[in-house]
């Protein structure tokens, strides 16, 4: 076996903690945000939805990344692997590079054209923001590069320890910048940026070390390999296509609910966060199994692909139903925490039960399982029926439940697990076809 339960217990475990720490320090910054004033808030969120959409980007070329190298790994050829490697981070740097001078160049006009007339005190904060955090752009893309890496060497440890160093270093950078220098959403915008420049430098100089199966020793070269960058993007293009078409659902969505009602927006934050803590432990095997998968693919071994990708989905199911029955038996005591009205409350719980009943039973077969199915270059169809199902059952359903039933709130999120069923389906039936063994 490729890899035995303490493999795959040293590669998961950091993983849960690293996407815990992303939920609680997102929450937390957000928060320490929220002490400058609503205009700073407004702005920041603003951004954050054009962040969102740059994050996915260079995390999908990174995913693209880790496949190759995952292949050539479980070939056992580590000096491709390493060749691989750089190209990613030459592509990803230079592609990077390109959208911060965009980003300089154009803010205010990006700005303008995307939220059009908000308050001058929101633009001027989103504008301050978009400015510096566009600096931040290469630096998260050599991190995401890198820590893709590690985890194709099954080293998510590294890549969890570097996260908390990052993440303090933002909260310390806030702390000091927001309320002690007290330059607002400018001292946010640079704790974010100076904290991921420190984790680029850490990762790159840690790439460096000859002894990883991957590293960038003799590696160094400015001219590209475009038979590596190719297979980068075929894979890499395709799944940043399907996030940013999913960030952009996401945000029409978020439109829809505005029309709800100050009640039914407060509802529907506090459930997406308690939502991300729910589906937290598959997010992390989602990680997981697409290194897995990659190395098994590389080494020609399906009987071993199908085998880990079973059992990292039963013990994802398996989390799942645990957490999902903490929601559902304390979901009440829960909304207690933030002091919602009693109108806000019952929505909320209602909702965030529906999901935790949902969740157990469609999601991990609809996002774990494409994992496979794009360790194993089947990124074209998994991306078609990712953004069909998106468009169609949960943004379409939404308005139709929402405005033809007036089912509000719990409509959009019965849509979204309609969205679930269909992609649960189509990905079952593709898996089990076996097509996508020949994909590559």
């Amino acid at each position: 076996m490729l890899y035995t339960n303490k493999d795959l217990r040293k590669l998961i475990i950091p993983l849960v903690f690293e996407q815990l720490l992303a939920i609680l320090v997102g929450m937390v910054d957000t928060v320490m945000i929220a002490g400058v004033g609503e205009a700073a808030v407004s702005g920041v969120s603003l951004v954050d939805t054009i962040n969102v959409l740059v994050i996915n980007i260079t995390a999908a070329l990174a995913t693209g990344g880790a496949v190759a190298a995952g292949h050539y790994l479980g070939q056992k050829d580590t000096e491709n692997a390493s060749r691989s490697a750089w190209q990613l981070l030459l592509f990803s740097a230079g592609l990077s590079v390109i959208v911060t001078v965009v980003f300089l160049a154009a803010h205010q006009p990006l700005l303008r054209v995307i939220f059009g007339q908000v308050e001058p005190a929101v633009m001027e904060n989103a504008s301050i923001y978009l400015v510096i955090t566009a600096l931040s752009i290469c630096p998260l893309a050599i991190y995401n590069s890198c820590a893709a890496l590690f985890r194709a060497m099954n080293d998510s440890r590294t890549t969890m320890l570097i996260a908390i160093v990052m993440n303090l270093i933002n909260l310390a950078g806030n702390a000091i910048l927001i309320y002690g220098a007290k330059i607002g959403v400018a001292g946010a915008a640079i704790a974010t940026t100076f904290s991921r420049l420190t984790a680029a430098v850490i990762i790159m100089v840690l790439m460096f070390h000859g002894n990883k199966a991957i590293n960038f020793k003799g590696q160094v070269t400015w001219k590209m390999n475009f038979g590596l960058i190719k297979k980068i993007l075929y894979i890499g293009i395709p799944n940043g296509l399907e996030n940013s078409l999913f960030q952009l659902g996401k945000i029409l969505l978020l439109s829809l609910i505005s029309t709800f009602g100050t009640y039914a927006i407060a509802a529907n934050a506090v459930c997406n966060t308690l939502a991300s803590f729910n589906v937290l432990p598959g997010q992390a095997i989602n990680l997981a199994l697409l290194s897995v998968a990659s190395m098994c693919i590389g080494a020609g071994d399906f009987k071993q692909t199908r085998y880990y990708t079973r059992k990292l989905m039963m013990i994802s199911t398996v989390c799942t139903v645990l957490i999902s029955g903490v929601l559902i038996l304390f979901g009440s005591w829960i909304m207690k925490i933030y002091q919602l009205t009693p109108q806000t409350e019952a929505l909320a719980v209602q909702v965030i039960r529906y999901h935790a009943v949902m969740a157990v039973f469609f999601w991990m077969p609809s996002f774990s399982l494409p994992n496979t199915l794009r360790a194993a270059g089947d990124v074209v169809w998994t991306m078609l029926i990712a953004i069909l199902s998106m468009w169609i059952f949960r943004i379409g359903f939404a308005y139709l439940f929402s405005k033809g039933f007036d089912a509000g709130l719990l409509g959009v999120w019965i849509a979204m697990t309609i969205d679930w069923a269909f992609r649960a389906l189509c990905y079952g039936l593709r898996y089990r076809s076996r097509k996508w063994e020949k994909a590559m």
